[in-house]
């Protein structure tokens, strides 16, 4: 057996939505340069969707793959539904990831609703605060 899926090498090989958004209505960025992945996420809101979304990583072939079916897995959703997005929806929909390297796909969750506290912020929407529960220590890096 493989120890990446075809969807993960896909998404590394091939990323979707990267980039930057120059007027994003929401930035969030995770991760730890001590631990090697770093996650920035962009996000264009219209009428309470998704409109568009882009990211930046640096890290390993997981990180990235991660962050590309994040983005997917959120585009064009409304924002109560991308709110939702689980580190185990990113890794069902990358048909899995290795043990050791699902820090990634929590990292992905947490660019997210790091970028969506920021849109909740920047434009004075109330929300939870339960929503946006802080970042997780780094088990991996021991960070």
């Amino acid at each position: 057996m493989a120890l990446y899926s075809e969807k993960v090498m896909d998404h590394f090989r091939n990323p979707r939505n990267v980039g930057v958004i120059e007027d994003a209505d929401g930035v969030g960025e995770v991760g730890n340069a001590k631990c090697g992945d770093i996650m920035k996420i962009y996000l264009k809101i219209k009428d309470d969707k998704i409109d568009d979304v882009k990211f930046e990583t640096f890290g390993c072939g997981s990180a990235i793959a991660s962050s590309s079916m994040a983005t997917e897995l959120i585009k064009g959703q409304p924002v109560s539904e991308a709110l939702k997005l689980t580190n185990q929806a990113v890794t069902e929909a990358l048909d899995g990831l290795p043990a050791h390297k699902l820090h990634c796909s929590v990292l992905a969750e947490e660019a997210i609703k790091a970028a969506m506290k920021d849109y909740y912020d920047r434009h004075g929407i109330a929300y939870d605060e339960s929503q946006f529960p802080a970042a997780h220590d780094c088990e991996h890096c021991g960070v």
